[in-house]
């Protein structure tokens, strides 16, 4: 199966390609990025396609992660997705950018000996949160939620926080008496680490849709009456 994966959802612009044959070869770009993805995007596509030796119309599954994140940028990798399948056939999967930071964090060497939190810092003093287990299977969320009350719902063996909001979080838990490490606080999350997902999970969906926790910020323009 060869499977390409594409994320733009947060800080940064991945792409990778999974050739999960008997010669299992992952290709994967990443570039950290506050904006750009839509114009940096498809020739990450077209450069990871190129080193693992295949064609566009070759690919079996394409996956995106769907949110939470920037509005604008998990758009990017949803519709670059359904562009791609629509010309190659390939099928589709999605999965939420919290769960794809979840193994991403195991493969930077998190090793978190029981459950742990992914926290991404969501402004206006929210954090997007999601619990998982060990494995990174998931465990809770993702949430948009005050960092008290994310402390509040926290396992009490959990003592591991990554991401932007790790150290908020950890913060809040220390006021309740528990003591959470905070670390990998500039993980983003990963095509790698998504395609893996993808592959393990061996699902697919019909349609991908951006994962919205809260309402834009832009909000339309009331009409005016015109005086006469």
């Amino acid at each position: 199966m060869n499977i390409l994966a594409l994320d733009t959802s947060m800080g940064a612009c991945s792409a990778a390609v999974l050739r999960a044959g008997d010669a299992r070869r992952l290709e994967a770009l990443q570039v950290e990025m506050p904006r750009g993805h839509a114009e940096a995007l498809m020739p990450m596509v077209d450069e990871v396609l190129a080193e693992a030796e295949i064609g566009a119309s070759e690919l079996d599954l394409i996956a995106a992660t769907v949110g939470p994140g920037s509005f604008t940028g998990m758009r990017i990798a949803i519709a670059a997705a359904r562009g791609l399948a629509l010309v190659t056939s390939a099928k589709l999967f999605g999965t939420d950018s919290l769960s794809v930071m979840a193994r991403a964090a195991l493969l930077a060497g998190a090793d978190p000996q029981g459950p742990f939190a992914v926290a991404v810092d969501a402004r206006r003093g929210m954090l997007y949160l999601g619990l998982f287990d060990e494995t990174a299977a998931k465990m809770d969320g993702p949430l948009l939620i005050a960092p008290d009350d994310a402390a509040a719902m926290l396992p009490k063996n959990l003592a591991l926080a990554v991401g932007s909001g790790a150290g908020a979080l950890a913060e809040s838990a220390s006021a309740r008496g528990l003591s959470v490490g905070a670390t990998l606080e500039t993980l983003q999350p990963s095509a790698a680490a998504l395609a893996e997902i993808a592959h393990e999970r061996g699902e697919t969906c019909e349609v991908l849709r951006p994962l919205y926790l809260r309402p834009p910020d832009a909000k339309p323009q009331a009409p005016t009456l015109e005086r006469r």
